[in-house]
């Protein structure tokens, strides 16, 4: 942050508290003429600021500022304007990946003859382990120490690493395992709101800015700094001191009124809102919040909104800072000297909002009341399909008929309130004709007999096997945590219990939830119903809910059953969550103690009964549902900003387990080969210090024919790793257990592991392999069924280049920077779909794989495409942001027009000049190391 020119004049001196600071003043750029800058939405005024402050004539020109400046709502820009965050935040999955192309990136330009330390993070970059610990051991006050000795013994060498990376990285810093979850550590924490830096001897101040390698960076915008979530690739190279370049944004304003009605929860807010904007269409949009409900939206709601913004599709939901943000920053703790900078900086550079603030200028708008909010969940595969609870049995019957393909007669004498499960030929199978006891004999069951834990009891479809309180998105909100915690005492205390095959968790966010819930005398409560604390981690919603009893699979699989699991986290992707449960929901917290309660989807909780008492009466979740006032009485006698100031006092220092680890290496990272979970990856194996041309694609095959809605859970490797797969008979050939696989996440350090994970979901359907589920494809030049990894191979043997085809929305969900390594490692080049999620479009650019769009109206179903054709692309040496191009393709005999020859337009979705040199260079990371080894050599 040292520019070479002061433009504008807009550098002047802000007295605070604590002494003068020097600020960019925005006000001076409509003083000069450049606009209303008074009218912009606070989120451009961020990105402004950031512009204006670091003007070098160079990476950020003037020509970038008066862009910016000049936005317009209603103006579609194409514009490439620069953004330099001030930080950069990690997890442990996506930031062990980062630092070890770091470490790699350090090796290579040793290898070339360069200063490896050069290599070096420009900006702080904070990484929070959380994404380790799984869900093995549960409801017991064991748990928490088993599941944590698992989660050292299973991960020691990525920690190791990590070790290394603290003492041999500047601005770097690790928070270690146990301490929580990154985005709530990041907003109780690690957010300033406003930061300051030392530049020339003077303090400068500036509104504080991120980007993360979570999806979920998002949630920091709930506290009005601007962030979200990038790749991995992406995020390195802001951590070299690359800006970002992007294309101007839209700005969609969000009007909020009202305020919550008693029975609804945040996370029943979010879940329309979600639903709402998914409906809207705010892919590669900014989403701005505004109106008088603000006034009336806690800072921990808003951060729950602001964190689901991945799952509406937004960059980012922004809240502009107000009262209610200083005085959440009092409220955790945060020096008095740090909030009045905040108040009077805001203030001063109209980034401060009241209820008589005039509404910026939107590009588009939308308004709803929070009055009208009701109890929901979200499922069963995605966050946006939200369920009004009173509707939620009868669409999990709907579900069970059409997505699952069960077979289920309705009564409609009944109102489809009588159901009835069918065997083979459509007979009635014997053993499913048992009655629900204590309930209306209004249907029968398909009822699996189980024993668990000496208790004989029955499952069936639709029973919920995984109640989980888990996630940044719920877990930092405690009204929701109390309410929980509440509903949990009224239970107990009436006598219901959960149902013995619901494997129950609770994974706070942070130390400080533990602190509240035990100061506020309901954590015997949530243990008798066997919620005790599993970990600090994002363990269930990441899809480490660890593994159900032996009989609860056996009778799952044995059966094929339809079970559920009920989580407060925020993405439900199939085959993320747990194997086994093929229906997942998204709720409240409180709802999810409720359903473990009543151990089944199918159940209306309006009106049927959670339970009996134990003189036979019937207890309904409005029986044990707290108020809003119980909740804000007990908040407001437990939670003291103390707890805040005393957890995170320490917070890198770590444990006695974690500072006992040590490291490998000085300034080169000192690889091992014998490693199963770090290996330096072979991104700049052959690399040269010239830039290469850029290369025709000829003769391409297709390794995967894709639907829609593919999401970066279905291509990266996540969740636990099958004994009978590549990546699991490459562990089982270098000596690995099967019970120490671990998962994908924690091997993401291990290119030869992931490369056989991608594409390798056990939901993904690949219409090259029909009649499959799994990632399998078929070999064309022999017809062959096999898996993804093992053809790709076989194509690269033979020479062949690779392709992906697919339909709308390619690559939704997390920042999973190995959607986009792993793809590229198995040989593909490009990448055809008829739109693209915003963050993995940028990882294929990142890593040199071309994004390639059908045009509107078209796709591969559209243009007769069976992935039985060879494909050519010439591609012009000087490729153009958003060109056209012409792709020719020739039948295969076995696609049964042998010899055909067909010629369709897409777009090159490089988006800017920037994302083109970096496709040229064949990444961002091969861009900045020649960058960085030319300015190594002597002139």
């Amino acid at each position: 942050m040292s520019p070479v020119q002061e433009p504008f004049d807009a550098r002047t001196p802000l007295e605070t508290s604590s002494g003068p600071v020097q600020i960019y003043r925005l006000e001076a750029l409509e003083q000069a003429g450049f606009g209303k800058i008074s009218r912009l939405p606070f989120s451009i005024k961020v990105l402004l600021e950031a512009a204006l402050r670091n003007v070098d004539g160079f990476a950020i020109t003037e020509e970038h500022v008066q862009t910016l400046a000049g936005w317009r709502p209603d103006a579609v820009s194409n514009a490439e304007i620069p953004f330099m965050p001030s930080r950069v935040i990690l997890q442990d999955f996506t930031g062990v990946p980062s630092i070890v192309d770091l470490a790699a990136l350090r090796s290579a330009m040793d290898r070339l003859g360069g200063d490896p330390t050069r290599i070096n993070p420009q900006v702080m970059a904070d990484l929070v382990i959380d994404h380790s610990v799984q869900v093995d051991a549960f409801g017991s006050l064991a748990a928490i120490f088993i599941n944590a000795e698992r989660e050292f013994e299973r991960n020691r060498e990525r920690y190791e690493f990590l070790h290394w990376g603290q003492r041999g990285f500047n601005n770097f810093r690790v928070v270690p395992p146990a301490s929580g979850i990154v985005h709530q550590v990041n907003l109780e924490y690690l957010g300033k709101v406003v930061q300051q830096r030392e530049v020339g001897g003077a303090r400068v101040a500036f509104p504080d800015s991120l980007v993360g390698t979570d999806s979920h960076t998002t949630m920091i915008n709930g506290l009005g700094i601007l962030g979200w979530g990038v790749g991995g690739i992406e995020a390195e190279a802001v951590m070299l001191g690359q800006p970002m370049y992007m294309l101007m944004p839209a700005v969609v304003g969000f009007k909020l009124t009202g305020q919550l009605p008693e029975g609804a929860t945040a996370t029943d807010l979010v879940l329309r809102v979600t639903e709402m904007l998914r409906e809207h269409g705010v892919v590669g949009k900014f989403v701005e919040f505004y109106g008088d409900g603000l006034s009336h939206l806690g800072l921990a709601d808003r951060a729950t909104i602001a964190n689901m913004s991945p799952e509406y599709g937004a960059t980012c939901g922004f809240f502009p800072v107000d009262d209610e943000t200083l005085r959440y920053l009092k409220g955790t703790g945060r020096p008095e000297d740090l909030v009045d900078l905040v108040e009077r900086y805001c203030k001063a550079q109209g980034l401060f909002r009241t209820n008589e603030t005039p509404a910026p200028e939107f590009s588009e708008t939308l308004e709803f009341d929070i009055g009208t909010v009701k109890p929901s969940l979200a499922g069963p595969k995605r966050p946006q399909d939200r369920v009004p609870l009173s509707q939620a049995k009868r669409a999990f019957w709907q579900v069970l008929s059409t997505t699952y393909r069960k077979k289920v007669e309705t009564d409609p004498s009944e109102d489809t309130a009588y159901i009835r499960w069918l065997g083979e030929g459509g007979q009635p199978a014997k053993e499913w004709l048992e009655p629900r006891p204590r309930r209306r004999d209004l249907y029968r069951r398909h009822r699996v007999p189980v024993e668990v834990n000496g208790v004989e009891t029955f499952i069936s479809h639709g029973s919920v096997v995984i109640a989980a309180i888990t996630s940044c998105t719920n877990t930092s909100n405690p009204s929701v945590m109390v309410g929980a915690g509440l509903l949990a005492k009224k239970a107990v205390e009436l006598g219901l219990d959960v149902k013995p095959w619901v494997k129950t968790s609770l994974a706070p966010g942070s130390r400080v939830v533990t602190n509240y819930l035990a100061a506020a005398g309901l954590t015997p409560y949530l243990e008798a119903l066997r919620f005790h604390t599993v970990g600090y981690g994002c363990t269930t919603c990441i899809g480490n809910s660890g593994p159900l009893s032996e009989p609860i699979t056996k009778a799952i699989l044995g059966n094929d059953l339809v079970v559920a699991s009920v989580l407060s986290g925020n993405r439900n992707f199939e085959g993320r969550i747990n194997p086994l449960t093929k229906a997942n929901y998204l709720a409240s917290p409180p709802l999810v103690v409720a359903y473990a309660l009543a151990g089944t989807m199918d159940i209306d909780l309006a009106s049927e009964p959670l339970g009996y008492d134990p003189t036979g009466r019937p207890i309904y979740l409005s029986d044990i549902w707290p108020t809003q006032d119980e909740i804000r009485r007990t908040i407001n006698a437990c939670l003291r900003p103390e707890m805040f100031t005393a957890e995170y006092a320490h917070i890198f220092e770590g444990n006695e387990i974690w500072n006992q680890i040590e490291a490998r290496g000085g300034i080169l990272y000192n690889w091992n080969p014998q490693s199963t979970y770090i290996q330096e990856p072979p991104f700049f194996r052959g690399l040269t210090p010239d830039v290469p041309p850029i290369q025709p694609i000829h003769g391409a095959g297709v390794l995967a024919l894709l639907g829609d809605s593919i999401t970066t859970d279905h291509i990266s490797p996540a969740g636990s790793i099958p004994l009978k797969s590549p990546a699991g008979e490459y562990l089982i050939s270098h000596g690995v257990q099967p019970r120490d696989f671990n998962s994908y996440g924690s091997r993401r350090g291990n290119h030869e592991v992931m490369m056989r994970g991608t594409f390798a979901n056990i939901r993904l359907r690949n219409q090259l392999a029909p009649g499959t589920e799994g990632g399998y494809t078929t070999f064309l030049p022999t017809g062959e069924v096999t898996t993804i990894y093992d053809a790709a191979m076989r194509y690269q043997d033979a020479g062949t280049p690779l392709l992906v085809l697919a339909g709308k929305e390619y690559g939704t969900g997390s920042s999973r920077d190995w959607a986009a390594k792993g793809t590229y490692l198995l040989g593909v080049k490009a990448v055809i779909a008829e739109s693209f999620e915003r963050i993995h479009r940028s990882n294929l650019v990142g890593m040199g794989v071309l994004p390639l769009q059908f045009l509107r109206g078209e796709g591969w179903r559209q243009l007769g495409l069976t992935g039985h054709e060879r494909y050519n692309l010439d591609l012009p040496e000087t490729l153009q942001p958003g060109q056209r191009l012409t792709v020719s393709t020739t039948a295969l005999p076995e696609g049964g027009g042998e010899g055909v020859t067909r010629q369709f337009e897409v777009i090159a979705r490089v988006d800017s000049p920037v994302e083109v040199r970096y496709y040229q260079n064949g990444g961002i990371l091969h861009t900045v190391l020649r960058d960085m080894l030319t300015e190594s050599q002597p002139a």
